[in-house]
């Protein structure tokens, strides 16, 4: 089959299966006499044809010896796309005119056929699938995570990737393209050489940070929560694992919004399973209230985890004892590795009441003094005893 004929078309969806078609059919945004072609799942060199009349219909395209592509053996077409431009005005055996492409949703640049990335070695696994390093176009290196449909309010995915898109700032990792139709949804966003920030700082390169280093890390993660916080979005998730280290230490805040994707019964704080309780402020273990200052809450949990090199918060305890503890008014000690003023800015983080808990702004200020302050003792002790 000549493929130009077809994936030029609006209403070519590649490989999809009939779940998928049938799920993008049913969509808010199509009526009856929708229709799109797609390259079946089961088999790669067979197309179909799915068409919604009150409930989805499939039609398969047969290939004869020749190559030619029919309904019925009494009318055989060169390309799909002429067999396609007949019945759309010979639709009688359908039973119903076949009307218009369906829409297909996030369709715009950012969408990309999946043929273009190649995945090379899993990186890891978290609450939302798995992420890959992969290639794009034979030459750019990318991360692709990886999400489950059956996880996702869809309606809810196309929503916050336009959001997603729209967000740029040196300390949050930028979105380069989705592959929404089918499954697994790839999200694909630039690679960062020294992977997520809980590793790097247990590993042996982490070891070595001073204090100094830390502030730093912290200070980033905050610069690019300010900017989250500015535009009144709520990342939900916030963690070390969720931060990716590049060169030159810089950081970068990963995952934001797609906490956000996963169906509500997904998560469930009684399974302990898949919701990142530990880093969870009160009011959204409690009453599923999230907020920016939600996101401070569990900032101060992640300045635990750099100052203690990447430690699990509230060691020992499940998620359910951290709940309690926490609503009794527990709040982890001071780290023997962290200073005093890393540890005011934790405590005023984990403040019961959520108007009472800093800014990121206001946090980014404090940060970025006491790294000022840090970096120019260092040197002065340096050259002290030189």
């Amino acid at each position: 089959m000549n493929s130009i004929a077809c994936n030029n078309s609006r209403w070519y969806f590649g490989r999809i299966g009939r779940v998928d078609a049938e799920k993008l059919l049913t969509s808010a945004q199509n009526q009856n006499g929708a229709f799109l072609v797609r390259r079946r799942d089961i088999d790669n060199a067979g197309y179909s044809i799915s068409a919604l009349n009150d409930k989805v219909h499939h039609y398969r395209i047969l290939t004869s010896s020749e190559g030619y592509f029919y309904l019925h053996e009494n009318q055989k077409f060169p390309t799909v796309s002429d067999l396609m431009e007949f019945y759309k005005s010979q639709w009688k055996i359908f039973g119903f005119p076949l009307t218009k492409p369906c829409v297909k949703q996030d369709a715009d640049e950012w969408e990309r056929p999946r043929e273009e990335f190649s995945l090379l070695k899993k990186l890891g696994e978290g609450h939302f699938g798995e992420v890959w390093e992969g290639i794009w176009n034979e030459n750019q290196h990318v991360a692709i995570k990886m999400l489950k449909k059956d996880d996702m309010n869809v309606d809810m995915f196309l929503q916050e990737i336009k959001i997603m898109k729209s967000i740029n700032h040196p300390n949050l990792i930028q979105l380069y393209a989705v592959c929404s139709i089918e499954e697994p949804v790839y999200i694909i966003t630039e690679l960062m050489s020294k992977g997520n920030l809980k590793e790097y700082l247990s590993g042996d390169e982490g070891k070595t940070l001073t204090i100094t280093h830390h502030v730093y890390f912290a200070s980033q993660v905050a610069e690019g929560m300010a900017y989250l916080e500015r535009h009144k979005f709520v990342h939900r998730d916030l963690a070390a694992r969720n931060v990716l280290v590049g060169e030159d230490l810089v950081c970068k805040v990963a995952d934001f919004g797609l906490m956000r994707l996963i169906r509500d019964d997904v998560y469930n704080i009684r399974a302990e399973t898949k919701l990142p309780i530990k880093w969870t402020a009160p009011e959204a273990a409690n009453y599923q209230r999230y907020s920016v200052k939600s996101d401070v809450w569990a900032f101060g949990v992640l300045l635990y985890e750099i100052v203690t090199y990447g430690s699990d918060p509230y060691e020992r305890m499940t998620n359910q004892e951290t709940v309690e503890k926490v609503n009794e008014g527990y709040r982890m000690p001071c780290p023997k590795t962290c200073t005093p003023d890393i540890y005011g800015i934790m405590l005023r983080c984990w403040n019961e009441s959520e108007e009472s808990r800093p800014s990121f702004s206001a946090i980014t200020e404090e940060l970025n003094s006491l790294y000022s302050q840090y970096f120019y003792n260092n040197q002065d002790q340096g050259q002290k005893q030189n």
